[in-house]
């Protein structure tokens, strides 16, 4: 009779033991690099109070609500800041009201909302290109999606409230949850902080509940200040 050779148990226990701490560090490392998304999104919601109301020390205006002859004079003629363009459209550009008009996601100097980054960026509050004709002149979060901020008169998601409102799209559902137990109570649906789906948005979207979200799916996330 052969002799059949094998591993022993205590040769089978050490490779499960070696899987186990590879898997674990693969879980793990997938976990910070999670976080460390989280945390960057949660960074971009926490930043923009701080130019508005930076500006407003500096300048006792808001960013992207000023007429042209105030910038002309807040910023040196090579770095003159464009007023938002008048069109007849209602809450797009009235200037020294008050109020950062225009919607979040706009894309031309006809908003306020739009030239608010060149503003803070001229009177260096934040980093980025004061081109407003660039293709990197709107801000992306750490997911490719755009960063915006507009005043609360509009809602960008059903029942949103807030003087202003602050929004960041193309985040995926995995994270969406944890970036509201972050900054808000943890219900996409409610509170300061709320979500809607991404595909086929529109101003005053309705919120998606907590329940709803879809890891691999995208949303759009608003928070009121």
């Amino acid at each position: 009779m052969r002799k059949q050779s094998g591993f022993t148990l205590i040769e089978i226990a050490i490779v499960l033991v070696i899987i186990g701490l590879l898997l674990g560090g693969i879980l793990k490392g997938q976990e910070l690099i999670n976080s460390a998304k989280v945390k960057s999104l949660a960074q971009d919601f926490r930043n923009i109070p701080i130019y508005i109301y930076g500006y407003q020390d500096k300048y006792k205006a808001l960013p992207g609500d000023q007429i042209q002859a105030k910038l002309d004079a807040q910023f040196p003629p090579a770095n003159t800041a464009a007023a938002c363009t008048p069109t007849g459209v209602a809450n797009k550009c009235v200037q020294d009201n008050g109020i950062i008009d225009g919607t979040w996601q706009a894309s031309t100097v006809a908003d306020e909302s739009y030239v608010f980054w060149q503003h803070i960026r001229l009177a260096g509050l934040a980093p980025g290109s004061t081109d407003t004709t660039s293709a990197a002149y709107r801000p992306q979060n750490s997911e490719g999606g755009v960063i915006g901020v507009q005043s609360g008169v509009q809602a960008p998601i059903a029942a949103i409230r807030g003087t202003f409102v602050i929004c960041s799209g193309a985040i995926l559902g995995k994270f969406v949850r944890q970036l509201d137990l972050t900054l808000d109570d943890g219900d996409t649906a409610k509170g300061s902080m709320m979500a809607t789906a991404f595909t086929g948005y529109t101003m005053g979207a309705a919120a998606t509940a907590t329940s709803a979200i879809v890891d691999a799916d995208s949303y759009i996330v608003c928070m009121g200040v």
